[in-house]
């Protein structure tokens, strides 16, 4: 079973679980591209890091979320297994894979493509939102407004971008993937 970034529930609210997550390692690319074009193009070269693309040539285990968030947005650093995110800049994207924990900074192997950035996100609270489907825009779309709009109401503040989170495998059915999204907030 592929090993999944922890997090400790502190409270539900109204549409969403708040979540403590603990310092952690990512290895995150940069890509531009639309939404779905970003996770697909960032895929494959951070999978070669971890299939033995680093200068150690050491394979690292897979873990999840893949995430992805808008480049440049961030207040603070993120977390995420794989994490997508939206950058300033239209159509920019930051994808990462979050390292699994028994990795440190002294451990983690250095990439060989330069596009690749190894760092520790700091530990973290965030509002989280949990759903299966498809991997569109639209549906992440959805649930970040949403999301944001229940933090709001709770009176909670966000304090970074957005991130979309995958849990499972692109030939796993539809209808059972596993994805969330997940807002920084301030402690």
């Amino acid at each position: 079973m592929t090993e999944q970034q922890p997090y400790r529930v502190v409270a539900k609210h109204p549409g969403f679980e708040l979540r403590r997550y603990p310092a952690h390692l990512v290895a995150e690319m940069q890509v531009d591209g639309g939404f779905v074009e970003a996770g697909n193009e960032a895929f494959r070269p951070l999978a070669a890091y971890l299939s033995g693309a680093n200068r150690s040539q050491r394979k690292v285990s897979m873990t999840a979320p893949v995430v992805q968030e808008p480049a440049g947005s961030e207040k603070i650093a993120m977390t995420a297994p794989v994490v997508q995110e939206e950058g300033e800049r239209p159509d920019c994207w930051v994808v990462r894979f979050v390292m699994p924990a028994s990795l440190t900074a002294a451990t983690v192997p250095e990439p060989e493509d330069p596009r690749i950035t190894v760092r520790e996100i700091p530990a973290q609270l965030a509002a989280a939102v949990r759903f299966s489907g498809r991997w569109s825009e639209k549906a992440f779309d959805q649930r970040a407004t949403a999301l944001g709009r229940a933090v709001t109401a709770a009176g909670l503040s966000p304090t970074g971008a957005i991130r979309y989170a995958r849990f499972d495998p692109p030939w796993k059915p539809w209808f059972l993937r596993r994805n969330e999204v997940v807002l920084p907030l301030a402690e």
